[in-house]
């Protein structure tokens, strides 16, 4: 049996990857081995390891690395304590294969860990951009630290064989969070107002602001600026919370203020995947600078107002709407997204992020490396 490992340090990248892990949990010839660390185990982030024991996936390694701040020296600091904490982990339980996702400096710690140990890296999301993120050259040294790739687009494996790994590694699988859109039982408006207390009627806006890092300095203007265009529209809002990023503490406490004093906002802890998406088929639109709603939002025709630099550089779907950080701007592109003729206009959205069924491509190619002294003494293809 091959043992498959999995990293996962967030809500975020848990939610990616949950139709992976249900797909190794069924497959005999498996044996899954979750990684657990990151925000999953921080109370401020709402303590979400609860979530995936409740999910029924037992967990090998709980992995502490997350300081109580998020200034560049603290997240310096939890970067080398995740380094530290994968390679104990690593030491008392190594996998066959190590399956890592995305951008984050706490995947980067397990990926930078497992080298030493010459345990085979398979990588998904990679050869993407985010231009105002540190996450961009993380995920770019990820890709370089690992010996497979799933993509989810074709440019994007063009930018991973680009970064010298070999085409004969790099399998486009689309994005396997939308595998989730098929196989969760979405819950009506009625169960959702019955579960959270969220407005849906009018429809709410669904609001997630992460920190943008290389211009982190900037952080408490950029929130301000948004939260007062939410104001200026008067719709209900749903805010989901930043990432344990450099200015993502003051983001916090500006959301926090914004729902204490107005009666149609609600900030959400952990709203789970089911509950997310069902709020995504629901809400007039969604607002902020995640990567949902670059890659998820387009299958539910879903308009987007994506503010600033952090997603700049990925493929997008004619439901984004890009804007400045200008309370102007964001107010503006808010008016256009909730109108009914954009919402007519990307009434046949396509979503570029859909190559259908992400998570048996996954599986099926993690059966089938072959895994040699091979597959780790990578060597660098040329493109010229």
């Amino acid at each position: 049996m091959r043992t498959i490992g999995v990293v996962t340090t967030s809500r975020a990248d848990y939610g990616i990857y949950y139709p992976v892990l249900k797909a190794i949990q069924a497959e005999p010839e498996l044996r899954l081995q979750l990684y657990v660390s990151g925000m999953h185990l921080a109370p401020v982030f709402g303590s979400t390891v609860r979530q995936i024991e409740q999910d029924g996936f037992e967990i090998i390694e709980r992995v502490e690395m997350l300081v109580a701040s998020d200034t560049p020296e603290a997240i310096s600091k939890s970067m080398g304590l995740g380094t530290i904490g994968f390679a104990q982990a690593f030491a008392r339980s190594r996998p066959d294969i190590l399956l890592v996702l995305g951008d984050r400096f706490e995947m980067h710690a397990a990926a930078l860990a497992a080298l030493p140990f010459k345990i085979p890296l398979a990588h998904i999301h990679g050869g993407e951009k985010t231009e105002g993120a540190i996450d961009d050259a993380l995920r770019h040294s990820i890709t370089k630290l690992s010996h497979w790739h799933f993509v989810s687009t074709e440019q994007y494996a063009r930018r991973v064989m680009q970064l010298g790994e070999d085409p004969l590694r790099v399998t486009v699988c689309g994005a396997p969070g939308l595998d989730n859109i098929a196989s969760l039982k979405l819950l009506t408006a009625a169960e959702l107002e019955a579960r959270f207390p969220i407005q849906l009627e009018p429809a709410p806006l669904i609001v997630t602001y992460h920190p943008v890092t290389l211009e982190h300095e900037d952080s408490a203007r950029q929130v301000e600026n948004l939260l007062g265009a939410l104001e200026d529209c008067g719709l209900p809002v749903v805010f989901t919370l930043p990432n344990a990023d450099t200015g993502g503490a003051v983001i916090r406490e500006c959301i926090a203020q914004f729902v204490q004093t107005h009666g149609h906002a609600y900030q959400a802890d952990n709203l789970g995947a089911q509950a997310y998406f069902s709020l995504m088929q629901l809400a007039k639109a969604m607002v902020g600078n995640s990567s949902s709603g670059i890659i998820e939002a387009p299958s539910f025709g879903l308009p987007v107002v994506n503010i600033g630099s952090r997603q700049a550089g990925r493929v997008m779907a004619e439901n984004v709407i890009c804007c400045g950080y200008e309370r102007d701007e964001i107010a503006s592109a808010i008016k256009r997204a909730a109108s009914d003729e954009f919402a007519a206009q990307i009434t046949n959205c396509i979503n570029p992020y859909d190559a259908g069924g992400a998570a048996s491509i996954i599986i099926k190619q993690l059966k089938e490396i072959e895994i040699t002294p091979a597959l780790t003494h990578k060597k660098f293809v040329d493109r010229i």
